[in-house]
């Protein structure tokens, strides 16, 4: 799928950021340079099989709180989801989203050795980026319009991958500014809106390979990566919306002359990556299970 290369465990984080220092002023980072990604986390970026964003567990030698405790518990459960579905931990990435949390939020995480981090809104994506260290790998998972494209890609460099991308409007705007901005090919997913429910973006169903063809074909500057889904809230015991998007894979893959493994599907929240996982998910994005509950400002009365 042509993931780009990490630094290998021999240029370790240290000697990173002391180069830095030579040719940049000092950047007072909130979070501890020196935390390193746990062991496996540094088999996984060695072997590149998935970028090497998630640990199967986390460093016990991290700074403890109750984010960092929350991750080791949301790992855990993802080992034990994959050994049940026959599958190993590394083949998942967690992407842990941090929604209206704080940087001091994020810090714990990362100092438990996570790399991985997502977000919803460009304003906040952007605030954020730029007072945490720069080996984080981030996620925008969030609904994108076109005038918000070049803040987001100007405003945070190091932005792993765009995860949804519904129409062609957005594919082309994407393409422009990283091919404007001098950037390496950014990787993105498809959203699917596999619900059917008019409060969710995404492509049809029906309209995922005529998408997948004009990223592919027309967007030298973006790498087709997978699709992605948002569940519906309320599961029976038949996961629909897991099956639509496994299928749209398959049709795909099959047009485009690709292997299904070359092929993400993100799909699984805090409320059902479990199941996400035994159907087939190579991405789950965990947002309140590992930072708590979302804290919206209060509405002011008149």
């Amino acid at each position: 799928m042509g993931w780009s290369k990490l630094p290998t465990s021999s240029f370790s984080i240290r000697t990173f950021w002391r180069s830095r220092q030579q040719w940049q002023p000092r950047t007072q980072w909130p979070c501890n340079r020196d935390s390193q990604p746990n062991n496996l986390e540094k088999a996984e970026r060695e072997n590149e099989t998935r970028g090497g964003e998630q640990p199967a567990m986390a460093s016990s030698a991290a700074v403890d709180g109750v984010a960092a405790t929350a991750l080791r518990s949301v790992l855990q459960r993802v080992q034990l989801a994959a050994e049940k579905s026959a599958r190993k931990s590394q083949e998942i990435r967690v992407v842990a989203v941090s929604k209206t949390k704080p940087v001091s939020a994020l810090c714990q995480v990362y100092d438990a050795g996570h790399r991985c981090f997502g977000e919803n809104y460009v304003q906040e994506i952007v605030e954020k980026a730029p007072q945490l260290p720069e080996d984080i790998e981030w996620h925008f998972i969030g609904n994108l319009q076109s005038n918000k494209v070049k803040p987001l890609l100007s405003g945070v460099p190091n932005l792993s991958m765009v995860e949804s991308v519904d129409d062609e409007k957005i594919a082309n705007r994407l393409n422009h500014v990283v091919g404007s901005i001098g950037r390496k090919p950014l990787k993105v997913l498809l959203q699917v809106n596999t619900s059917g429910e008019e409060s969710k973006s995404g492509v049809e169903p029906s309209g995922c390979v005529e998408l997948a063809k004009h990223v592919t074909s027309g967007c030298t500057n973006l790498e087709f990566c997978g699709l992605m889904t948002i569940g519906m809230l309320d599961y029976t015991s038949t996961p629909e919306n897991f099956k639509t998007l496994a299928n749209c894979r398959t049709e795909v893959c099959k047009e485009l002359g690709i292997p299904e493994e070359q092929c993400e599907l993100s799909m699984g929240m805090s409320s059902d990556f479990e199941l996400a996982i035994e159907m087939g998910s190579t991405n789950v994005r965990i947002g309140s299970t590992i930072f708590g509950a979302r804290e919206y400002p209060k509405k002011q009365s008149n």
